[in-house]
């Protein structure tokens, strides 16, 4: 019934799915951006950690040998 409705209006089943997925399309560019970037962010500040204890490994290494 509101099909019928709808059509009758200049609407079609077809362009209503068609708008639906375009706004769906243009709402997933920016979140696939905002994802990345915090999945870099994360990476980082991990390397970050990686790198420090690393650093303190090998100071502990270097006080021992001498």
């Amino acid at each position: 019934m509101n099909f019928l409705i709808l059509s009758q209006a200049g609407f079609n089943a077809g362009d209503i799915l068609f708008q639906l997925l375009a706004f769906a399309f243009l709402l997933t560019i920016p979140a696939i951006i905002v994802i990345l970037f915090f999945i870099f962010k994360r990476r980082n500040d991990r390397l970050k950690r990686v790198e420090e204890t690393i650093d303190h490994l090998l100071l502990k290494m270097e006080e021992k040998n001498r």
